[in-house]
Parts: structure tokens; C-alpha cells; sequence
């Protein structure tokens, strides 16, 4: 029997991560990130050539549904699993993408999805979905505590084969990024189907009822959250920001009420697995985040505080 303690994984239950990503508003923000990924056209058109996602029929009906439950089943191993399961789902998804690439239509340029532009630019339209959902949805994160939730994500950057180094590790840095990439952003036909996609995913028609009394409700959530350029660049227009935090904040309660067991069912049971693993004190919940906001540094995290001794970031294999 052996006396070794059980693996934690990446971020471990003392990390703003572990609690917030097993609140059941980050699918209202994994839905935003969709959105505001698909403004990026270099970005959207390498998932567009790439996938049968947004196609109408039956096989692109089930890789677009696919698809999204395979980046939850990512986001939920790298968050709750152990760490050879979350470094065996970095090389995964790096190993992928070294093989995909897009074409311009118009220079004819070809290129790599995994250009760490693009890269960027989804990591950043995720873990800031994730964060502006979460806190307007009412999570109760400090400034501190969202500042160390980028700086973990930086992890999640590097997973993916991007240099952590170069990516946002505080809420100011995230801004002066998104500043600054505006300019090459545009609602192209990519993003428009992207957005008939989100609005009308296709599904068996018996289920046609369930899509528009719940998930056009999200969908319309998921974009009313996202910032006004984005609005403008779709050009359709969204209820003011104080009246969509306060759907979100009804949201948020609505979905708060059912049974985290249940919930926690989707992605497959991460965080079932991870209580198994670590103990039932390990159970994510929101309200902890109130206890640790005077502790802005665990163990763990003041280990890796600092790239300038190799211990912070390892180099993916």
C-alpha cells in the first residue's frame, strides 16, 4: 500500500480554478468564448475548414455537438484531473493541431492553427468568458482572486503549446491584450455561421421544443454577456450591461439550485472522480473563494510563483 499523497493535478482545490470552474455558469461562458472566438477570422476559419461542426447534416450535427463536449471533457481533465491525465491531454490536443491548417480565401496564405496568435487569441477569449460570466453571474471573486485565476490559466496556456511567458496573468494585462488585438477582429462569414449555429444548432426534431425553450435562452444570455464591440460587430444589438448582469446573476441562482451531484455528471465526472480521489473536502464550491481571499498564495502556488527558477512551467513533452 503506498503512503504517497494523492495527486492534486494542476491546480488543486486551494486554486480560484478548482472552485470556479465547477460552477455551472461556465457553460453560459463557455457559450460567450464561442462568440467572441469566432470574431478572430484567422482563428475561426482554421476550426471552419478544419470540422463538419457547423454543417447541417447528420455527421456534422454530431461532430458539432461533439466538439463541444470534447472541450468540456478538456477543460474538466486539465482543471480536476491528475497531472499525468491533464499533460496527456495537453499533447493531445498539440499533436492535433500540428497537423491542421487553414487557407486564406483571398491571399491564399496557408497557415497552422496552432500559430501562437491564434492560440492566444482563444486562450484569452475563454479564460475571459469564464472570469466576466463568473464574477457578473456572482461568484464572489476579489480583484486579487481574478488576477490569480489568469495567472493559473497560464497553465492551461501552456497545455496547449503556448509560451506562458507571453500570455495575460492579470485582469490588466487581459484588457491591454484585448485592446489591442480589436482592430483585426470582424464578424466574417465564418463568424456568421458560427452565430446561426449557436442560435439553431441542429438537433434530432423531437428535441426541437427543448432547443427553443432552453437553449436559445443561453444562447441569447451568451451573447447578450459579451462586450459591446463584439454587439457591434455582429450588429445585433443587446439589453444594457446592468440588466444582462442582472439575468445573469438570476441565471447563476437558478442553476445554483440544482443538485451538484447532478450537475457535476457533465463533463463525465470530473469533479465526481477528483472528491473520490483527494477526499470530500476537496469539493469545489464558490463560497470557499470568500474564505481564501485573504490567502492569495497556497503552498502550491508560491512554488510556482516565479518562471525565473524552471519550477513554474514545464516544457510540454
Amino acid at each position: 500500500m503506498s503512503d504517497a499523497a494523492p495527486d492534486p493535478g494542476l491546480f488543486g482545490p486551494d486554486s480560484v480554478t478548482w472552485q470556479m470552474h465547477g460552477d455551472p455558469m461556465m457553460w453560459v461562458a463557455g457559450v460567450r468564448a464561442l462568440y467572441l472566438q469566432a470574431l478572430h477570422p484567422r482563428a475561426v476559419r482554421g476550426v471552419m475548414q478544419n470540422s463538419a461542426a457547423f454543417n447541417r447534416d447528420k455527421r456534422g450535427r454530431k461532430d458539432a455537438w461533439g466538439r463541444l463536449m470534447r472541450t468540456a471533457d478538456f477543460v474538466g481533465t486539465i482543471t480536476y484531473g491528475t497531472t499525468e491525465a491533464a499533460e496527456k491531454a495537453g499533447a493531445r490536443v498539440r499533436r492535433i493541431h500540428t497537423h491542421l491548417g487553414a487557407t486564406d480565401p483571398v491571399t491564399g496564405e496557408r497557415y497552422g492553427v496552432d500559430e501562437p496568435e491564434l492560440l492566444l487569441w482563444v486562450h484569452c477569449a475563454e479564460v475571459g468568458s469564464y472570469l466576466d460570466v463568473g464574477r457578473r453571474s456572482g461568484i464572489p471573486l476579489s480583484d486579487a482572486q481574478a488576477d490569480r485565476y489568469l495567472d493559473e490559466q497560464r497553465e492551461s496556456a501552456r497545455l496547449v503549446g503556448l509560451d506562458p511567458a507571453e500570455v495575460p496573468a492579470s485582469a490588466g494585462e487581459l484588457a491591454a491584450y484585448f485592446d489591442r488585438v480589436r482592430p483585426a477582429l470582424a464578424a466574417g462569414p465564418e463568424a456568421r455561421r458560427v452565430d446561426d449555429f449557436l442560435q439553431r444548432p441542429p438537433i434530432n426534431p423531437l428535441f426541437v421544443p427543448a432547443r427553443e425553450l432552453m437553449w436559445r435562452r443561453v444562447a441569447a444570455l451568451a451573447y447578450n454577456a459579451l462586450p459591446p464591440y463584439a454587439h457591434e460587430l455582429y450588429g445585433r444589438p443587446a439589453p444594457a450591461a446592468e440588466r444582462v448582469t442582472h439575468q445573469l446573476i438570476a441565471t447563476g441562482n437558478l442553476l445554483r439550485c440544482i443538485p451538484s451531484r447532478l450537475r457535476w455528471q457533465l463533463p463525465p465526472g470530473h469533479i465526481l472522480k477528483a472528491m473520490v480521489r483527494l477526499g470530500p473536502g476537496a469539493r469545489p464550491a464558490t463560497y470557499k473563494l470568500r474564505r481564501q481571499e485573504a490567502i492569495l498564495d497556497g503552498p502550491r502556488r508560491a512554488q510556482l510563483s516565479d518562471g525565473g527558477d524552471g519550477t513554474r512551467w514545464r516544457n510540454p513533452g
